[in-house]
Protein backbone atom coordinates (compact mmCIF):
# COMPACT_ATOMS: atom_id res chain seq x y z
CA UNK A 1 0.00 0.00 0.00
CA UNK A 2 1.41 3.31 -0.84
CA UNK A 3 0.42 6.77 0.89
CA UNK A 4 -0.72 5.13 4.25
CA UNK A 5 -0.50 7.00 7.22
CA UNK A 6 -0.50 4.40 10.60
CA UNK A 7 -1.79 5.34 14.06
CA UNK A 8 1.61 5.04 15.12
CA UNK A 9 3.24 7.45 12.47
CA UNK A 10 0.36 9.98 13.19
CA UNK A 11 0.97 10.20 16.47
CA UNK A 12 4.93 10.49 16.26
CA UNK A 13 4.36 13.60 13.34
CA UNK A 14 1.45 15.41 16.12
CA UNK A 15 3.55 15.25 18.61
CA UNK A 16 4.02 18.61 19.30
CA UNK A 17 0.33 18.93 19.12
CA UNK A 18 -0.23 17.52 22.97
CA UNK A 19 0.51 19.91 25.43
CA UNK A 20 3.83 19.18 27.48
CA UNK A 21 3.89 15.58 26.17
CA UNK A 22 7.45 14.59 25.75
CA UNK A 23 6.84 10.93 24.23
CA UNK A 24 4.45 9.82 26.95
CA UNK A 25 1.19 10.60 25.01
CA UNK A 26 2.67 8.11 22.33
CA UNK A 27 3.16 5.62 24.81
CA UNK A 28 -0.53 5.91 26.22
CA UNK A 29 -2.08 5.84 22.94
CA UNK A 30 0.32 2.98 22.11
CA UNK A 31 -1.48 1.34 25.10
CA UNK A 32 -5.37 2.18 23.77
CA UNK A 33 -4.38 0.95 20.27
CA UNK A 34 -2.65 -2.55 21.48
CA UNK A 35 -5.93 -3.39 23.98
CA UNK A 36 -8.33 -2.56 21.18
CA UNK A 37 -6.65 -5.01 18.53
CA UNK A 38 -6.96 -7.29 21.24
CA UNK A 39 -10.77 -6.63 22.13
CA UNK A 40 -11.03 -6.26 18.34
CA UNK A 41 -10.52 -9.76 17.89
CA UNK A 42 -12.43 -10.96 20.22
CA UNK A 43 -15.61 -9.15 19.10
CA UNK A 44 -14.82 -10.41 15.73
CA UNK A 45 -15.28 -13.90 16.74
CA UNK A 46 -17.72 -13.63 19.87
CA UNK A 47 -20.28 -15.92 18.45
CA UNK A 48 -17.59 -18.65 18.43
CA UNK A 49 -16.38 -18.46 22.10
CA UNK A 50 -18.64 -19.39 24.57
CA UNK A 51 -16.24 -18.12 27.43
CA UNK A 52 -16.99 -14.49 25.75
CA UNK A 53 -20.85 -14.60 25.60
CA UNK A 54 -23.58 -13.75 27.86
CA UNK A 55 -23.55 -12.35 31.32
CA UNK A 56 -20.95 -12.96 34.11
CA UNK A 57 -23.48 -13.02 36.89
CA UNK A 58 -22.04 -9.68 38.51
CA UNK A 59 -23.71 -6.30 38.35
CA UNK A 60 -21.27 -2.87 38.01
CA UNK A 61 -21.81 0.05 40.56
CA UNK A 62 -24.88 1.20 38.07
CA UNK A 63 -26.73 -1.54 38.84
CA UNK A 64 -26.36 -3.00 35.05
CA UNK A 65 -25.52 -6.76 34.32
CA UNK A 66 -21.93 -7.41 33.77
CA UNK A 67 -21.29 -9.26 30.15
CA UNK A 68 -18.28 -11.57 29.72
CA UNK A 69 -16.64 -9.20 26.98
CA UNK A 70 -17.18 -5.82 29.02
CA UNK A 71 -14.79 -8.07 32.34
CA UNK A 72 -12.66 -8.85 29.65
CA UNK A 73 -12.17 -5.55 27.69
CA UNK A 74 -12.09 -3.96 31.13
CA UNK A 75 -9.04 -6.09 32.06
CA UNK A 76 -7.03 -5.61 29.06
CA UNK A 77 -7.02 -1.77 28.90
CA UNK A 78 -6.29 -1.72 32.45
CA UNK A 79 -3.35 -4.28 31.76
CA UNK A 80 -2.58 -2.04 28.39
CA UNK A 81 -2.52 1.53 30.36
CA UNK A 82 -0.55 0.04 33.61
CA UNK A 83 2.27 -1.22 31.48
CA UNK A 84 3.18 2.00 29.60
CA UNK A 85 4.06 3.69 33.37
CA UNK A 86 2.01 6.92 32.23
CA UNK A 87 -0.69 6.71 33.71
CA UNK A 88 -1.29 8.01 37.50
CA UNK A 89 -5.04 6.23 37.48
CA UNK A 90 -7.96 5.10 35.84
CA UNK A 91 -11.60 5.73 36.40
CA UNK A 92 -14.15 2.43 34.42
CA UNK A 93 -17.27 2.19 34.17
CA UNK A 94 -16.75 -1.27 35.22
CA UNK A 95 -15.17 -0.40 38.61
CA UNK A 96 -16.76 1.49 41.69
CA UNK A 97 -13.57 3.49 42.56
CA UNK A 98 -10.65 4.57 40.58
CA UNK A 99 -7.76 2.47 40.33
CA UNK A 100 -4.82 3.91 41.51
CA UNK A 101 -2.13 3.00 38.84
CA UNK A 102 1.29 4.96 38.83
CA UNK A 103 1.94 7.77 41.63
CA UNK A 104 4.76 8.89 39.16
CA UNK A 105 2.24 9.07 36.35
CA UNK A 106 1.21 11.97 35.35
CA UNK A 107 -2.05 10.77 32.93
CA UNK A 108 -5.44 10.05 34.34
CA UNK A 109 -7.54 7.92 31.98
CA UNK A 110 -11.48 7.50 32.20
CA UNK A 111 -13.35 5.28 30.18
CA UNK A 112 -15.54 2.92 29.01
CA UNK A 113 -14.19 0.10 28.12
CA UNK A 114 -17.46 -1.39 25.95
CA UNK A 115 -20.26 0.60 25.35
CA UNK A 116 -23.56 -0.65 24.22
CA UNK A 117 -22.05 -4.13 25.47
CA UNK A 118 -25.94 -5.53 25.32
CA UNK A 119 -25.77 -5.80 22.24
CA UNK A 120 -22.72 -8.60 22.36
CA UNK A 121 -24.68 -11.44 21.75
CA UNK A 122 -26.61 -10.14 18.78
CA UNK A 123 -23.66 -9.27 16.39
CA UNK A 124 -24.62 -5.05 16.68
CA UNK A 125 -21.65 -2.56 16.94
CA UNK A 126 -20.32 -1.72 20.01
CA UNK A 127 -17.09 0.56 21.17
CA UNK A 128 -14.74 1.99 23.65
CA UNK A 129 -14.91 5.92 24.84
CA UNK A 130 -11.84 7.03 26.87
CA UNK A 131 -11.06 10.65 28.31
CA UNK A 132 -7.71 11.82 28.91
CA UNK A 133 -6.82 14.58 31.22
CA UNK A 134 -3.33 15.73 33.25
CA UNK A 135 -3.69 15.16 37.12
CA UNK A 136 -4.28 17.70 39.38
CA UNK A 137 -2.54 16.80 42.05
CA UNK A 138 1.57 16.61 42.18
CA UNK A 139 3.70 13.84 40.94
CA UNK A 140 4.81 11.05 42.73
CA UNK A 141 1.85 11.31 45.46
CA UNK A 142 -0.90 8.85 45.18
CA UNK A 143 -3.85 9.87 42.95
CA UNK A 144 -7.27 11.01 44.57
CA UNK A 145 -10.63 12.14 43.78
CA UNK A 146 -9.88 15.33 42.55
CA UNK A 147 -7.76 13.92 39.64
CA UNK A 148 -10.89 12.70 38.11
CA UNK A 149 -13.46 15.58 38.93
CA UNK A 150 -12.38 17.61 36.13
CA UNK A 151 -14.73 19.33 33.73
CA UNK A 152 -14.14 18.45 30.12
CA UNK A 153 -12.72 21.32 29.25
CA UNK A 154 -9.72 20.15 31.20
CA UNK A 155 -9.73 17.04 28.58
CA UNK A 156 -6.18 16.85 26.82
CA UNK A 157 -7.53 14.19 24.66
CA UNK A 158 -10.39 11.79 23.69
CA UNK A 159 -11.62 9.19 21.68
CA UNK A 160 -13.60 6.01 21.16
CA UNK A 161 -13.07 2.71 19.17
CA UNK A 162 -15.84 1.48 17.25
CA UNK A 163 -16.32 -2.24 16.51
CA UNK A 164 -18.22 -3.13 13.69
CA UNK A 165 -18.13 -3.93 10.44
CA UNK A 166 -14.93 -2.26 10.37
CA UNK A 167 -12.54 -1.48 13.14
CA UNK A 168 -12.21 2.35 13.83
CA UNK A 169 -10.30 4.41 15.93
CA UNK A 170 -11.18 8.31 16.30
CA UNK A 171 -9.74 10.85 18.38
CA UNK A 172 -9.26 14.15 18.95
CA UNK A 173 -6.29 16.55 21.20
CA UNK A 174 -8.03 19.82 20.58
CA UNK A 175 -6.94 19.97 17.05
CA UNK A 176 -9.32 18.18 14.88
CA UNK A 177 -10.24 14.75 14.73
CA UNK A 178 -8.93 12.43 12.52
CA UNK A 179 -10.60 8.93 12.44
CA UNK A 180 -8.25 5.26 11.73
CA UNK A 181 -9.52 1.98 10.07
CA UNK A 182 -7.94 -1.18 11.59
CA UNK A 183 -6.17 -3.40 9.04
CA UNK A 184 -6.33 -6.61 10.30
CA UNK A 185 -3.92 -8.30 7.13
CA UNK A 186 -1.25 -5.59 8.25
CA UNK A 187 -2.30 -5.51 11.91
CA UNK A 188 -2.22 -1.67 11.77
CA UNK A 189 -4.43 1.24 12.32
CA UNK A 190 -4.43 3.50 8.96
CA UNK A 191 -5.45 6.91 8.72
CA UNK A 192 -8.59 6.66 7.10
CA UNK A 193 -10.77 10.36 7.89
CA UNK A 194 -8.58 12.86 7.90
CA UNK A 195 -9.86 16.25 9.19
CA UNK A 196 -13.15 15.15 10.47
CA UNK A 197 -16.02 17.38 9.94
CA UNK A 198 -20.07 16.72 10.71
CA UNK A 199 -21.69 17.90 7.98
CA UNK A 200 -23.57 21.57 8.54
CA UNK A 201 -26.84 20.03 8.47
CA UNK A 202 -28.05 17.14 9.37
CA UNK A 203 -31.34 14.85 8.54
CA UNK A 204 -31.01 11.71 11.63
CA UNK A 205 -32.61 11.79 14.67
CA UNK A 206 -31.44 9.23 16.95
CA UNK A 207 -33.50 8.47 20.39
CA UNK A 208 -35.02 5.52 21.99
CA UNK A 209 -38.87 6.93 21.20
CA UNK A 210 -40.11 4.16 23.50
CA UNK A 211 -39.06 6.60 26.36
CA UNK A 212 -41.45 8.97 24.61
CA UNK A 213 -44.15 9.34 27.58
CA UNK A 214 -41.24 9.23 29.75
CA UNK A 215 -39.70 12.15 28.17
CA UNK A 216 -39.71 16.08 28.70
CA UNK A 217 -41.77 17.72 27.09
CA UNK A 218 -39.40 19.80 24.86
CA UNK A 219 -38.32 16.47 23.93
CA UNK A 220 -41.84 15.09 22.96
CA UNK A 221 -42.00 18.87 20.63
CA UNK A 222 -38.52 17.90 19.17
CA UNK A 223 -39.55 14.76 18.16
CA UNK A 224 -43.12 15.95 16.60
CA UNK A 225 -40.87 18.88 15.07
CA UNK A 226 -38.54 15.96 13.62
CA UNK A 227 -41.84 13.99 12.11
CA UNK A 228 -43.41 17.24 10.29
CA UNK A 229 -43.59 16.88 6.61
CA UNK A 230 -41.34 20.35 5.72
CA UNK A 231 -39.73 20.60 2.49
CA UNK A 232 -37.67 24.09 2.89
CA UNK A 233 -36.38 22.26 6.05
CA UNK A 234 -36.11 19.12 4.88
CA UNK A 235 -38.27 17.32 7.24
CA UNK A 236 -38.92 14.56 7.98
CA UNK A 237 -36.10 13.72 9.40
CA UNK A 238 -34.88 10.02 9.90
CA UNK A 239 -34.84 8.02 12.67
CA UNK A 240 -32.35 6.05 13.34
CA UNK A 241 -31.31 4.35 17.21
CA UNK A 242 -28.80 1.52 17.64
CA UNK A 243 -28.81 1.49 21.09
CA UNK A 244 -25.19 2.00 20.99
CA UNK A 245 -23.69 5.27 21.69
CA UNK A 246 -20.50 4.33 20.14
CA UNK A 247 -22.68 3.39 16.75
CA UNK A 248 -25.29 6.06 16.80
CA UNK A 249 -22.75 8.88 17.28
CA UNK A 250 -20.09 7.49 14.93
CA UNK A 251 -23.18 7.63 12.14
CA UNK A 252 -24.54 10.81 12.98
CA UNK A 253 -20.96 12.43 12.81
CA UNK A 254 -20.60 11.04 9.36
CA UNK A 255 -23.48 11.80 8.26
CA UNK A 256 -24.87 15.02 10.16
CA UNK A 257 -28.05 14.54 13.17
CA UNK A 258 -28.90 14.44 16.62
CA UNK A 259 -28.15 12.06 18.90
CA UNK A 260 -30.31 12.52 22.11
CA UNK A 261 -30.16 10.56 25.53
CA UNK A 262 -33.12 12.88 28.06
CA UNK A 263 -34.12 12.79 31.37
CA UNK A 264 -36.63 10.08 31.75
CA UNK A 265 -39.74 10.23 34.78
CA UNK A 266 -37.67 6.33 35.31
CA UNK A 267 -34.12 8.25 35.14
CA UNK A 268 -34.31 11.94 36.31
CA UNK A 269 -30.97 12.09 36.01
CA UNK A 270 -30.81 10.71 32.42
CA UNK A 271 -28.17 7.77 31.89
CA UNK A 272 -25.29 8.24 30.22
CA UNK A 273 -22.10 8.95 32.61
CA UNK A 274 -20.58 12.63 32.25
CA UNK A 275 -16.83 11.69 32.78
CA UNK A 276 -16.35 8.91 30.63
CA UNK A 277 -18.78 9.10 28.12
CA UNK A 278 -20.10 12.58 27.65
CA UNK A 279 -17.22 14.68 27.96
CA UNK A 280 -14.98 12.75 25.39
CA UNK A 281 -18.13 12.34 22.92
CA UNK A 282 -18.82 16.25 23.68
CA UNK A 283 -15.12 16.86 23.14
CA UNK A 284 -14.90 14.85 19.54
CA UNK A 285 -18.54 16.54 18.35
CA UNK A 286 -16.90 20.12 19.11
CA UNK A 287 -13.85 19.28 17.51
CA UNK A 288 -15.69 18.19 14.52
CA UNK A 289 -17.67 21.37 14.36
CA UNK A 290 -21.21 20.20 16.09
CA UNK A 291 -22.31 20.75 19.78
CA UNK A 292 -22.96 18.86 22.52
CA UNK A 293 -26.01 20.20 25.82
CA UNK A 294 -27.49 18.49 28.32
CA UNK A 295 -30.47 21.04 27.35
CA UNK A 296 -28.88 24.10 29.43
CA UNK A 297 -25.44 23.87 29.55
CA UNK A 298 -22.66 22.83 27.51
CA UNK A 299 -21.35 19.56 28.52
CA UNK A 300 -17.86 20.17 28.69
CA UNK A 301 -18.70 23.08 31.18
CA UNK A 302 -20.53 20.94 33.85
CA UNK A 303 -18.28 20.85 37.40
CA UNK A 304 -18.31 16.80 38.07
CA UNK A 305 -19.57 15.65 41.62
CA UNK A 306 -18.91 12.13 40.92
CA UNK A 307 -16.59 9.40 39.53
CA UNK A 308 -20.15 7.62 37.76
CA UNK A 309 -22.47 10.81 37.68
CA UNK A 310 -25.07 10.59 35.32
CA UNK A 311 -26.16 13.70 32.88
CA UNK A 312 -29.23 14.11 30.00
CA UNK A 313 -27.37 14.13 26.70
CA UNK A 314 -28.14 16.18 23.13
CA UNK A 315 -25.36 15.92 20.85
CA UNK A 316 -24.79 16.62 17.04
CA UNK A 317 -25.60 19.06 14.74
CA UNK A 318 -25.24 22.52 16.12
CA UNK A 319 -28.30 23.87 14.47
CA UNK A 320 -30.06 20.56 15.48
CA UNK A 321 -29.03 20.95 19.37
CA UNK A 322 -29.83 24.66 19.13
CA UNK A 323 -33.37 23.83 18.01
CA UNK A 324 -33.96 20.86 20.36
CA UNK A 325 -32.93 23.40 23.11
CA UNK A 326 -35.24 25.81 22.19
CA UNK A 327 -37.91 23.33 22.65
CA UNK A 328 -36.52 22.59 26.08
CA UNK A 329 -36.82 25.95 27.03
CA UNK A 330 -40.41 27.33 25.97
CA UNK A 331 -41.42 24.12 28.02
CA UNK A 332 -39.30 24.67 31.03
Amino acid sequence: MENVTTLGEFIIEKQQDFPGSTGEFSRLLSAIRLASKIVSQQVNKAGLLSHILGAVGSQNIQGEDQQKLDVYANNQFIKALRARKVVAGIASEENDDFIPINPDGQYIVSMDPLDGSSNIDVNVSIGTIFSIYKRVTPKGSPVSMEDFLQKGTEQLAAGYVIYGSSTMLVYTTGKGVNGFTYDPGLGVFILSHPNLKTPEKGKIYSINEGNYQKSPAGVQKYIQYAQQIDKESNRPYTARYIGSLVADFHRNLIKGGVYMYPSTTSAPNGKLRLLYECNPIAFIIEQAGGKASDGENRIMEIEPNDLHQRVPFFVGNSDMVEKLEGFLREEA
